[in-house]
Parts: structure tokens; sequence; C-alpha cells
């Protein structure tokens, strides 16, 4: 199997066939890696799907991987979220992919936005980190309490209540447009595409 056989695009309304079947994908990644992850509905996949909130990766006809974005505090924080590679297509470097067409997305349509990940995921955190994410705590990020709410379907949730919404088992990361991407030599080639896509997006040098 090749990466390059595999399409990363933007979900149009067509792939909302695919809802139940990312639920259990992600259901089934948060069970094998034995972490929190917040319960999502077939209905609330196939409104990012159909609200133009949403990647996915396509092997021909099969979906192979998924991710979405959400905005929140009058649009000033975006997070992303529910990224899932399917077991077989793992190890291609596809997760990559999709994070980088998920970042594309946020910044095409919030990009004066501060994007924002919540994860126990040590993989995600690896790909935020070279993407620039920095990590921090929940204060920086969004207080919408819709946003919290949704970490109600999380098995861990006792703990973020506990904590008083201070801190939890995920770590929080943060992307803050006014910072710079990280240097190019460190950079692995979906970072120095994103920098790319954000000198087209804001017309900056």
């Amino acid at each position: 199997m090749d990466i390059k056989d595999i399409t990363v695009k933007y979900a149009e309304p067509e792939h909302a066939k695919f809802a139940e079947y990312i639920v259990k994908l992600i259901y089934e990644g948060s069970l094998q890696r034995g972490t929190g992850i917040a319960n999502r509905t077939p209905e609330y996949i196939a409104n990012k799907i159909n609200g133009g909130k949403s990647v996915v990766a396509l092997h021909g006809d099969r979906l192979v991987g998924f991710s979405y974005i959400e905005s929140w505090g009058h649009g000033d924080f975006v997070a992303t979220s529910g990224l899932i590679v399917d077991p077989e297509y793992r190890h291609l470097g596809l997760a990559g992919a999709i994070k980088a067409k998920t970042f594309e997305l946020a910044r095409l349509r919030f990009p004066f936005a501060k994007l924002f990940s919540i994860t126990t995921s040590l993989p995600v955190m690896k790909l935020n980190s070279r993407m620039g994410y920095k990590p921090v705590t929940f204060s920086e990020l969004t207080d919408d309490e819709e946003f919290w709410r949704g970490c109600e379907g999380c098995r861990n949730y006792d703990i973020l209540q506990r904590n008083n919404r201070r801190m939890c088992l995920c770590t929080g990361m943060l992307y803050d447009p006014e910072e710079p991407l990280p240097a190019e030599k460190h950079a692995n080639p979906y970072v120095l595409k994103m920098k790319n896509i954000a000198k087209r997006i804001l017309h900056v040098k």
C-alpha cells in the first residue's frame, strides 16, 4: 500500500454515508489506546460533513481516515478533532496528511482563529508539535461552555470536573496564527506545505 493511492480531500455531503463507520473507528481507536475520548453520534459526524467542516481520506470508494473542525467563542478558536486512520492504513504517514488538510480547512474558513487540540494520543501530540502547536494550560483555550459540555461523553470527565476544568488526562495544545511556524530546517513536508498555505491565505511574506 502506498499513500499515493489515497486521496485526502474536504468532505462532501455524499460522504455522510460513512458517519456510522467513522464513529465506529473513533470508538475502537480509543479502546485500542486505552484512553478517554468524547463519544460522538453518527448525526454529529454527518453534520460536520454536511457543514463543510471535515476531511476524509479515501482509497477508491473506501473511507480510511477522517478528521473535523469546530469553531468556538464566536470563531476566535477552532478545535481540530476526531483524527482517525483505519488500522489497515496506519504507518503510511496518512495521519500527517489528514492533519495537514484539516489545518488547511481551518485556516481557509477561520484564517485569524487560534487552533487548538486536546488529546491523550502521543502521535497526535507529535503531529501538533511539528505543525507549530504548543502545550498550554486549559485556561488558554476557549471558555465556551458548549465546547466543555462536549467532554461529558468522555470516560475521564469526572477527572476534569474534580479539577474545576483546569486539567485532565488530555494535553491542551494551541496554534496561534500570529506566531511563526517552525523553521524550515526542522519541519517535515506537511509543515512546509502549511507554511505555503498560510502565505497564500493571509498574503504574508
